[in-house]
């Protein structure tokens, strides 16, 4: 049985900054994940300034395929406007991997199964031995799933689902294009460019909102695809694969003794644009405080909002959660 000091169960963004800042302060980290890294990973790779602010490393200090968008264009309801908006793309098969590799923490594939408490010790699968449990294993995370969710349950009303696609594409618009609410989707859909000719399109909704419409997700795929073949993409054989998750709720429970939920496992994307690497980036350096300080685990304090929380967040909050959360 191999024993370690920390067992972080997840190797995103939530995990690998969790396990940056503790190897950073000598404590002895080891990270599992099912998958080996570099990973495909759905996602926009939407990264705010404030996420690389928690990282402490500048855009060049980056060395992969990095993209900055100062203007964002927005159309809402079919009314478009301008937003001044700094914000980044990354891959996250790429981000992920540098993330874990700034680490410098050992990194082993395994799929957890098992979960049990010995004394004041964790047991994982009778192969690994921890003092402090970390899940951020994203939303099917075992350790939430076995640990934490009889406590903290997850509320349908803020679950989300996707459809996307990512692959190598010659863009010819650089701006990164966001549709919110357009023909009655209760979410957004995303035109996202990545440097060096690669692109993330995408569609989201709340899934309770859209199942009470009778509405189907790939209806409003097969429209999104549709505006796009008008003049932004062409040639491009659609195969989009999906996923869910959940926008920040209530936080209570997320710590158990010693042992931590983080990003996606604990339900942290934001309200407004329902992004969810910067949230998982600061809750990995709470735990990570929390462990080496005893400081409260506290998430509430994370910011709910990728906007900054002004009046365009919360518009868009209510327009994706009225009467829902």
């Amino acid at each position: 049985m191999r024993s370690c000091e920390v067992l972080v169960v997840g190797g995103g963004p939530a995990g690998s900054t969790a396990a940056w800042q503790l190897r950073r302060h000598g404590v002895d980290v080891l990270v599992v994940d099912r998958d080996t890294f570099p990973r495909e990973k759905l996602c926009a790779g939407w990264v705010t300034p404030q996420a690389l602010r928690d990282l402490e490393f500048a855009p060049d200090d980056y060395p992969h395929r990095f993209l900055t968008f100062d203007l964002l264009q927005v159309r809402i309801r079919g009314v478009g406007l301008a937003m001044r908006c700094v914000q980044h793309s990354i891959r996250r098969y790429e981000f992920d991997k540098w993330l874990l590799e700034r680490a410098e923490v050992p990194v082993l594939q395994h799929r957890v199964r098992d979960i049990r408490r010995e004394g004041a010790d964790w047991i994982v699968d009778d192969a690994f031995h921890c003092r402090y449990l970390v899940g951020a294993g994203g939303t099917r995370c075992p350790v939430y799933r076995q640990v934490f969710r009889g406590v903290i349950p997850r509320h349908r009303a803020l679950q989300a689902v996707t459809l996307e696609q990512e692959f190598p594409y010659r863009w010819k618009d650089g701006n990164c294009r966001l549709w919110f609410f357009e023909g009655g989707l209760p979410g957004y859909a995303w035109y996202v460019p990545k440097a060096d000719g690669f692109l993330n399109i995408g569609i989201g909704a709340i899934a309770q909102r859209l199942n009470a419409r009778g509405g189907d997700i790939r209806e409003h795929w097969l429209r999104l695809t549709r505006t796009l073949e008008g003049g932004l993409v062409r040639g491009v054989d659609w195969a989009p694969a999906g996923y869910s998750y959940y926008l920040r709720g209530d936080l209570a429970g997320t710590h158990i003794g010693n042992a931590f939920l983080a990003g996606d496992a604990a339900g942290l994307a934001t309200r407004d644009m329902c992004e969810g690497i910067g949230p998982a980036i600061r809750s990995g350096l709470r735990v990570a405080d929390s462990i080496l300080h005893g400081t409260p685990y506290r998430l509430d304090d994370i910011t709910g909002t990728s906007l900054g929380g002004g009046i365009a967040s919360r518009l868009l909050e209510w327009g994706f959660l009225r009467r829902q959360a």
